[in-house]
């Protein structure tokens, strides 16, 4: 029961820094995060100090978030944002991924994330971030958290005729596909393929609350490095829906070392 109230107190203390970032409130920001946050997103410099220093530039250009989906795991919460006014990331309308790992005292400690413009509906009329977000059978994390990570070590590592068979035996046949170049099922994957080259390397956090599970992983898009955040959402031990976000990886005009890994 502790660490359940903890948890929950964890995912609460996530939304709350949500709200302050959208209201530009330094002062919640600073009771929320340690004074030396450490940033993985390659744009944005590390330390609460120059994080806050953003402020101005958000205000400015009216930049909130709504996050669509939350989930926790152990001390890490993940956050589906949908952006607006993000003109400073990028884009005026962008999706993201964030994630944020608190220490042991519930502070926020370090974040990493994926941004990509939001894009008109797929194939089968989805958007990035439509679809369900209720959280179901927590009993279930640990198994679904599993099978994501050997579904990935298939993709990364497999054969073409083992990816097939892993595709066919771990998707329902026709799962909910968010993915812009995709249309709803394991055909509309295969279709989008040979224009897309999802090239997957390197796997390198699962994180999961019941029913959703999050892959963060490392690879290649139409042959430019890349980070993949795959966000999936299964049911009786299929996955039923899936969710992303690509981003290229900068080599250029970094605010800071950290990389968008480190995990």
């Amino acid at each position: 029961m502790e660490n359940l109230k903890m948890e929950t107190t964890i995912k609460e203390k996530a939304k709350t820094f949500i709200d302050a970032v959208n209201a530009a409130d330094p002062s919640t920001v600073k009771s929320l995060v340690a004074e030396d946050y450490i940033q993985h997103n390659p744009f944005v410099p590390t330390g609460r100090a120059l994080f806050l220093g953003l402020f101005s530039v958000l205000k400015e250009h009216g930049t909130k978030a709504n996050t669509q989906r939350i989930i926790q795991d152990g001390n890490y919460v993940v956050m589906h944002n949908l952006w607006a006014g993000a003109a400073p990331f990028g884009a005026d309308k962008m999706v993201a991924f964030d994630v944020l790992r608190m220490d042991e005292a519930g502070i926020i400690a370090e974040h990493w994330d994926a941004m990509m413009g939001y894009t008109s509906p797929n194939p089968s009329g989805r958007s990035l971030i439509d679809g369900e977000t209720a959280i179901r059978n927590p009993d279930d994390t640990a198994t679904n958290k599993q099978q994501v990570i050997k579904l990935f070590d298939v993709l990364i590592n497999g054969t073409q005729e083992e990816v097939g068979q892993a595709v066919a035996e771990n998707f329902h046949s026709d799962y909910i596909q968010h993915n812009p170049a995709a249309a709803d099922g394991i055909a509309g994957f295969v279709a989008a393929m040979p224009h897309e080259q999802w090239v997957f390397q390197k796997q390198h956090k699962v994180l999961g609350e019941g029913n959703f599970v999050l892959s963060i992983s490392e690879g290649t898009h139409k042959a430019h490095h890349s980070v993949f955040y795959d966000l999936l959402r299964l049911e009786e031990g299929k996955i039923a829906e899936h969710w992303d976000v690509i981003q290229q990886i900068p080599t250029e005009n970094l605010a800071n070392e950290n990389t968008m890994f480190g995990f």
